[in-house]
């Protein structure tokens, strides 16, 4: 199963930003994810076409799940 972090974030016009990351270290530690969000707001690491990011909203881990189908005949 593929898994990534999702950070969201909301900017200076109240929009969701979500920045995704590949293969989140499990189980995921919050405190260090509050942190790097917090840092990430007070450097202006990311960039947002809509402003910058102000406040932290939420954060997920999402599984896809890849199944092949044999089709070979």
């Amino acid at each position: 199963m593929d898994k990534q972090i999702q950070l969201q974030f909301e900017n200076v016009e109240g929009r969701t930003v979500t920045i995704s990351l590949d293969d989140p270290i499990e189980p995921v530690d919050q405190e260090t994810v509050r942190a790097a969000m917090d840092t990430i707001i007070s450097e202006g690491a990311i960039a947002s076409t809509r402003g910058d990011l102000v406040a932290k909203k939420s954060a997920r881990i999402v599984g896809r799940t890849v199944e092949m189908v044999d089709i070979s005949e």
